[in-house]
């Protein structure tokens, strides 16, 4: 994992996938619309809508957190967002669905 200036750690597809194997705790969040996330879908993501919202204002502020989309702009900012409600371990998968698709599983279809 890589940190950019805005605090955000950058996790790659397998780096994540090595999370998930493991066991590890990670809150998976995915900020792309409802009609994206019917196309393709990583298992286990929740969606980031105003219930999701509300889920990860409950959290421990030291959650591992993982935000996607679908190339990783929005998550990043979206992360960056979170960063402000002092969230500390919050990380932006690096290509989003798509690299998940390309690197990790390629039954998940791209678009």
């Amino acid at each position: 994992m890589t940190e950019t200036e805005t605090g955000v750690r950058q996790i790659t597809v397998r780096e994540l996938k090595a999370l998930l194997d493991s066991g590890t705790p990670v809150g998976l969040w995915d900020v792309r619309t409802a009609a994206e996330r019917r196309i393709a879908q990583i298992p286990g993501a929740q969606h980031l809508d105003a219930e999701g919202v509300e889920l990860i204002d409950e959290l421990g502020r030291d959650t591992l957190l993982v935000l996607l989309c679908h190339h990783g702009i929005r998550s990043q900012r979206a992360a960056v967002h979170l960063l402000t409600k002092g969230f500390t371990n919050v990380c932006n998968l690096v290509g989003g669905i798509d690299a998940w698709s390309t690197t990790v599983d390629a039954s998940v279809p791209r678009y």
